[in-house]
């Protein structure tokens, strides 16, 4: 038995989500869903295997959330995306804790993605 989480993270501008999602993270837009045209947009970007759904929908989730994502490529990813600019983020890795390197990243709603290093590579799907 295999098992995918996909977090579902409140977003509350669609243009503003793509430019940090697609633009400063590299990720890709798989598809977005409007019931009618000016509803409020369901969307899923996806890195690899690493899936979000983003929501304009108050229902869906509450601002704020915290993700933790496992990386074997810590300092790769990081280089990449603060070659890119973005001009209100500029994440540094640090050493977390528990003794991995990690940094984060806070889109512009206020949720928090936290890339943690791992040197074996991510955990096997149960």
């Amino acid at each position: 038995m295999q098992f995918q989480t996909i977090p579902i993270i409140r977003i509350f501008d669609e243009a503003r989500a793509k430019a940090f999602y697609l633009d400063f993270l590299g990720m890709n837009l798989d598809w977005e869903h409007r019931f009618e045209s000016d509803f409020p947009v369901y969307m899923q970007v996806s890195r690899g295997n690493l899936v979000f759904h983003l929501s304009e929908h108050s229902g869906d989730c509450t601002p704020g959330c915290k993700i933790f994502v496992n990386t074997n490529e810590l300092e790769v990813l990081h280089r990449e995306i603060t070659a890119r600019g973005y001009r209100y983020c500029r994440p540094e890795i640090s050493t977390a804790p528990w003794g991995d390197r990690m940094f984060e990243v806070v889109d512009p709603f206020s949720n928090k993605i936290l890339f943690n290093g791992i040197s074996a590579g991510p955990a096997e799907s149960v």
